[in-house]
């Protein structure tokens, strides 16, 4: 089995699919991606050129083109390291977050469910990447319309980041507009505004003020504001919002 730097592996395959998409399903944005890792740390040059080509296609929308080279990059990860490796679950989940993508969700569920078994086993069920593992997976029966499967997943992911990573993490924030965004989408406006407000004092304390993230959340607060008719305040988040954009350009 190939030595490598194991932290920064998850934390760069993160980033292809599943970390991205934790940050941007309620349109939040990821504003640094580590440095693809050297080959010559372990990992085969046939392994990291078909995560790239997936990772590339992938980001250009290609979802088609890019499914083998993600079937390669898992099929060459689980002979490098093995079948039940934490590394292997985030194969699986941009696996399958390609089929979700398209549409094609009896295909995307089994290999999600694999990807947390195997996170739950690996690192034990209170770690972040079973949080992660979770988010994609409630986001999945989202999608379908199945919300009292996805609901308490997204709790589960909410409690998991808020006791591994403290209630301050900008991850936190990134979940609790997640929960927010899953009650606001079934109009328990109730329920959803305390959690947007709370993530957006997360994001402006960990990232400051004019961070493009900030100007996200505020957008989606100003959407719900606008959907229980007060337009008022939903005009000022925006401005607000705008001028942060106008900034980072």
């Amino acid at each position: 089995m190939p030595t490598v730097d194991r932290a920064n592996l998850m934390r760069v395959w993160r980033t292809i699919l599943g970390f991205v998409e934790m940050y941007l399903t309620r349109g939040l944005s990821v504003s640094e991606v580590p440095d693809k890792p050297d080959v010559a740390s372990g990992q085969s040059p046939e392994f990291m050129e078909a995560l790239d080509r997936y990772n590339t296609l992938y980001q250009q929308g290609r979802y088609a083109e890019a499914e083998p080279y993600a079937k390669e990059a898992l099929r060459l990860g689980t002979e490098d390291f093995g079948p039940n490796d934490s590394i292997i679950a985030t194969l699986l989940n941009n696996l399958a977050g390609l089929y979700k993508t398209q549409g094609h969700y009896a295909q995307a569920e089994p290999l999600h469910q694999r990807a947390l078994a195997i996170v739950e086993k690996a690192l034990g069920p209170e770690h972040p990447e079973v949080a992660q593992s979770l988010n994609n997976l409630a986001g999945l029966y989202e999608d379908q319309g199945r919300y009292a499967e996805a609901e308490p997943l997204y709790q589960r992911t909410l409690e998991i980041d808020e006791a591994s990573l403290g209630p301050e993490h900008p991850d936190v924030a990134i979940d609790l507009g997640n929960l927010a965004g899953f009650y606001q989408a079934q109009g328990h406006y109730a329920e959803a505004e305390p959690l947007y407000q709370r993530s957006l004092a997360i994001l402006e304390k960990a990232l400051g003020p004019e961070h493009p993230s900030v100007a996200q959340s505020l957008e989606n607060y100003a959407a719900l504001l606008r959907q229980t008719k007060r337009a008022d305040e939903a005009e000022r988040m925006e401005a607000r919002a705008k001028a942060i954009r106008a900034k980072s350009e």
